[in-house]
């Protein structure tokens, strides 16, 4: 007879808390020059009201990310663009270990773009293994209020 596996708590959880933000389609979104970050419902693009489990499950256990960087520009006549690229960093990881690969593909992308055109940047960060086409991408920002926002004091 085979033995059964031993009780592990810790993957128990990790498995409830990826449960949770893969049914409620978390995603972390955050904008430039406005400073705004904050969840968002990447499906149908509302707002995720703060609250402790969901922050817990997004930054206490790893996950396999997702992470879409974009760059919003207005050229005036020639109507608004968007310089994007999407990134998936191999492994698991916490949330607090992103910030480095963030910032550098971020900066990369901000160079390639006329500084004279670039209204907003931002990021969209989902913990699972999703790839966002850019019509969502766009829905999400949209829905953030890239293209209307105040720079932060």
């Amino acid at each position: 007879m085979k033995k059964r596996k031993p009780h592990n708590l810790r993957e128990r959880i990790a498995r409830s808390c990826r449960s949770l933000l893969a049914t409620n389609h978390v995603a972390v979104v955050n904008i430039d020059p406005s400073g705004r970050q904050g969840m968002v419902n990447w499906m149908n693009c509302k707002s995720i009201p703060p609250g402790q489990r969901i922050a817990d499950a997004v930054c206490d256990i790893p996950h396999r990310w997702t992470i879409y960087l974009s760059v919003m520009c207005d050229a005036g006549v020639g109507g608004q663009y968007c310089k994007s690229v999407e990134i998936a960093p191999q492994g698991n990881y916490l949330a607090a270990h992103l910030t480095d690969v963030i910032e550098a593909t971020y900066l990369d992308l901000k160079a390639e773009c006329n500084p004279n055109h670039v209204v907003a940047s931002g990021w969209i960060a989902i913990p699972a293994d999703v790839s966002l086409t850019e019509e969502q991408a766009a829905r999400v920002f949209n829905a953030c209020g890239v293209w209307s926002q105040q720079k932060a004091a």
